[in-house]
């Protein structure tokens, strides 16, 4: 049984000399890089044009950066809009002296109200077609682009799991532990894969692409029910709430599972995609 047990100790990033390079934030690169290509392939299957997913590509990524930070700091660490507030939209640190940090503490529930509000402006300002027919297709590689998130949160060894009681696990060096937890960010990212995979499939070899809404409602039914469970293997981030019978996370769920689920089986576009 030593076998299963696994002690993770990795750099997490590379000096250059003028610059540190963070591993998590490559892994954020190729999220987006990755991501670009899928839709591309998308956009030209639709007959979209490349300056549109130029546009698209921008908003994109200012609306799920801007919306992973504003909802980590909302909803997990509110006292920086007191405390150092500054830190809130700069990768650095100001109280208790001056210190580049990154953009640390990134909430996927954020992220996911962040592309929502970035693709309907990008909507209504440059493509004018339907932001449901929009998130129908970004969902594909936004599923794509959680799995390399969470393998960048197991290299930084945050968002851990709890402890196993056993022999299996994974013993976070960094955190200065012994015992082995959940990879709890592995698991996450294992079954995106399989979200990843099914809004694909769906997509390119299915009609369901015509039905308005469908993809996105799947997306959020199958992310943020993942999403539920494994928190319950999760550390709690929100330590206030840690005693409760569902943590913050768990709350935030539930409410996109339940637009999903009005999307997948209840709405109805006013006219058929063609």
């Amino acid at each position: 049984m030593r076998t299963l047990k696994i002690f993770w100790d990795p750099i997490k990033s590379i000096d250059l000399g003028f610059f540190e390079l963070h591993f998590y934030s490559v892994m954020w690169i190729v999220a987006f890089v990755l991501g670009f290509q899928i839709t591309k392939r998308i956009w030209k299957n639709d007959n979209q044009s490349n300056e549109s997913l130029d546009s698209l590509f921008i908003y994109s990524v200012l609306g799920i950066m801007i919306g992973a930070r504003l909802g980590h700091v909302i909803f997990y660490q509110p006292e920086l809009f007191k405390e150092d507030f500054f830190s809130i939209f700069l990768p650095f640190r100001f109280k208790g002296g001056f210190e580049f940090t990154g953009f640390q503490g990134l909430a996927s529930h954020g992220a996911a109200i962040g592309m929502i509000l970035s693709m309907y402006l990008f909507n209504k300002k440059v493509l004018k077609k339907s932001i449901l027919w929009i998130l129908d297709r970004v969902v594909i590689a936004t599923a794509l682009g959680a799995i390399f998130v969470r393998i960048g949160n197991f290299i930084n060894s945050e968002i851990v799991g709890k402890y196993t009681n056993s022999d299996f696990g994974v013993v976070f060096r960094q955190l200065s532990e012994t015992e082995p937890r959940h990879p709890a960010q592995l698991y996450e990212a294992f079954c995106y894969i399989f979200v990843f995979i099914t809004l694909f499939y769906f997509y390119w070899k299915t009609n369901k692409s015509k039905q308005e809404g469908f993809l996105f409602g799947l997306f959020l039914v199958f992310l943020w029910t993942i999403r539920f469970f494994v928190e319950f293997i999760k550390e709690a981030q929100n330590t206030e709430r840690a005693d409760w019978l569902l943590n913050t996370g768990q709350l935030l769920s539930i409410p996109f599972v339940l637009i999903g689920l009005y999307f997948m089986f209840v709405y109805k576009a006013k006219k058929p995609i063609q």
